[in-house]
């Protein structure tokens, strides 16, 4: 028990260390803590102190002489290489999140997210006003997408379609691997008018600006209509079951009888089997008031909009691909 609830501490170290962006600098070769505080501009034996806590959860590897180089952990906190978790970390461990957790008491006695308690406003609103805040979000929600997609192309065929909607895709990196790898489909992002107009600069950079659109519009009162398959990925988790429903019955109303929509999202498993997501359920819950659900927590959600669940596919990320179409039609 109490190694539990030293955690707290180890996710915190790690933050330390990804925000002082130690493992860029480790990386090029062993380093001793004095030159690690040098370069960082922090205090010698502080900074020991910390590296010595990190090596012994297996970021870093402390050498006979004292020095520090990294593992094959630590590299995840690298900058500079694909899939790396360093803005995560450091969003977990920053002052838009970690005040948030410790309120987290709060939330459970009162239902309500702990952000708008801590902040006096939603998250969203608080991103909206805070230009630094909103960079370390968006950059840790980004730092997942090479790897989640990869694992959603991987094993997902949309060789079918030939219209895809992506619902609140941002910046629209998902819709433009889709669109790479098959020639024939044409994508439209939908999103806020601020997101569509990054994401249209990246469609034509990339040369995709010809088969790929950026729409703007509120996805709660419409969704552009008569596409085969439309994209919700980590969308639904965002809000309460009433938000979440409202929504589902929107892209409903969008589709035709032939559509699929694919929620690309966490499954939370079944009682008492170990799994991250029950954690992130509350971290949503605290932030937002959204939630994480499990396969039957979807379906009910579904049918609320006359959609159903078909197949859920599980993939090597953390997201597992829900394939829903209209309630009652025919495969």
């Amino acid at each position: 028990m109490f190694s539990l609830l030293m955690g707290c501490y180890a996710s915190q170290c790690i933050a330390v260390a990804a925000d002082l962006k130690i493992a860029d600098y480790v990386h090029e070769a062993p380093r001793k803590p004095s030159d690690i505080a040098r370069y960082t501009q922090c205090e010698a034996r502080a900074m020991q102190r910390l590296m010595r806590a990190l090596a012994g959860i297996g970021v870093f590897h402390e050498r006979e002489d004292g020095s520090f180089e990294l593992t094959v952990t630590g590299e995840l906190l690298r900058s500079d290489i694909p899939g790396s978790l360093q803005p995560i970390a450091r969003l977990i461990g920053s002052e838009l999140q970690w005040p948030t957790l410790g309120n987290l008491s709060h939330t459970v006695r009162t239902g309500e997210p702990a952000f708008d308690h801590v902040f006096g406003m939603s998250m969203w609103e608080y991103l909206a006003t805070n230009a630094d805040a909103h960079a370390l979000f968006h950059s840790s929600m980004s730092a997942f997408s090479t790897a989640e997609i990869r694992a959603i192309l991987g094993n997902y065929d949309f060789s079918s379609a030939i219209t895809v909607v992506d619902v609140a895709g941002g910046q629209g990196n998902l819709l433009a691997a889709i669109v790479d790898k098959y020639p024939h489909v044409e994508g439209i992002l939908f999103e806020r008018p601020e997101v569509t107009r990054e994401a249209r600069d990246q469609f034509v950079a990339n040369g995709l600006g010809h088969r790929c659109r950026a729409i703007a519009g509120d996805m709660f009162s419409t969704i552009p209509s008569g596409a085969d398959c439309y994209i919700m990925k980590s969308v639904l988790h965002n809000w309460g079951d009433e938000r979440a429903a409202q929504l589902l019955r929107t892209c409903r109303d969008a589709m035709v009888d032939r559509a699929t929509l694919l929620i690309i999202t966490r499954v939370v498993r079944p009682a008492n089997e170990p799994d991250l997501s029950k954690f992130q359920d509350l971290n949503m819950l605290i932030n937002l008031n959204g939630a994480e659900r499990t396969a039957d927590e979807f379906r009910e959600l579904l049918g609320s909009a006359d959609l159903q669940l078909d197949e859920i596919i599980a993939t090597p990320s953390p997201l597992s691909i829900l394939v829903c179409t209209p309630g009652g039609s025919v495969r």
